[in-house]
């Protein structure tokens, strides 16, 4: 009995191929996002070159001994800190440009879009809550489709701006011993997996919805030609009771 009502509970079309290859796409794109919006190795200086500067990420920064040649008191700052710390407050308005900050802004909200379309990809691949996925799994996969290309555009605005930034000679000290490093690869590979993924789920997308207005046509007709067919049912009905009240009369 148990076994017939499992198979029964089991009998409801399942998520289709693409939107398995997408969905799958987007985690790995976040899992890279994640360790990109995380990761303190967006650029780094060249390890042969001794310089004061480590490497920094979005959050943080790293030095060795670095002492800031436009303030007034001889301060050196070492180690690694969030950017936001008490340690780098008197040299944050140099750590933190507009354009870094633009970068950071992209990267965050890249990783929110992402983190949102996952979980509405995750409830149409695991059915759940069954009737919602069921009736609108148009709505979150066109609504997933959105977010991931969103997430795929500010992963490239962020990229493009950091790239075309980061060997300004008026942020880091001597640009030309630093180099970019994993957590900017991170970010470019998460874009471009993005955008793969947003391709995958537009194709599905654009299927479900057209199948959903055949749908809705099938139940117009179904319900303009139910009239018709009674008042045919009706009219043989009425033929064939003609037919028996002759019969009887001859």
């Amino acid at each position: 009995m148990s076994l017939k009502m499992t198979a029964t509970d089991n009998e409801y079309p399942k998520a289709s191929r693409a939107t398995l290859i997408g969905a799958s796409i987007t985690y790995v794109s976040g899992l890279f996002l994640l360790l990109s919006f995380a990761g303190p190795y967006w650029i780094e200086s060249y390890s042969e070159m001794f310089s004061s500067f480590k490497h920094m990420g979005l959050w943080e920064y790293c030095f060795d001994r670095f002492r800031f040649p436009h303030y007034q008191f001889d301060k050196l700052f070492h180690g690694c800190n969030y950017i936001f710390s008490k340690e780098y407050y008197v040299i944050r308005e140099w750590l933190l440009p507009g354009w870094l900050m633009a970068v950071q802004a992209f990267v965050t909200l890249a990783l929110i879009l992402s983190f949102t379309s996952q979980l509405m990809l995750a409830s149409v691949v695991i059915r759940m809550p069954l009737r919602t996925v069921l009736r609108y799994e148009w709505v979150y996969v066109s609504c997933a489709t959105v977010m991931v290309a969103m997430s795929s555009a500010f992963l490239f605005l962020a990229v493009v701006v950091f790239g075309a930034n980061c060997y300004r000679r008026d942020w880091l000290l001597y640009p030309s011993f630093n180099v970019l490093s994993w957590s900017y690869a991170f970010a470019v590979i998460a874009s471009i997996l993005f955008g793969i993924a947003a391709v995958f789920l537009f194709f599905e997308a654009r299927k479900l919805y057209e199948l959903r207005l055949e749908a809705k046509n099938l139940v117009a007709q179904m319900h303009h030609s139910q009239p018709e067919h009674a008042l045919h049912q009706l009219r043989d009905q009425l033929q064939q009771q003609q037919q028996q009240f002759g019969y009887y009369r001859s």
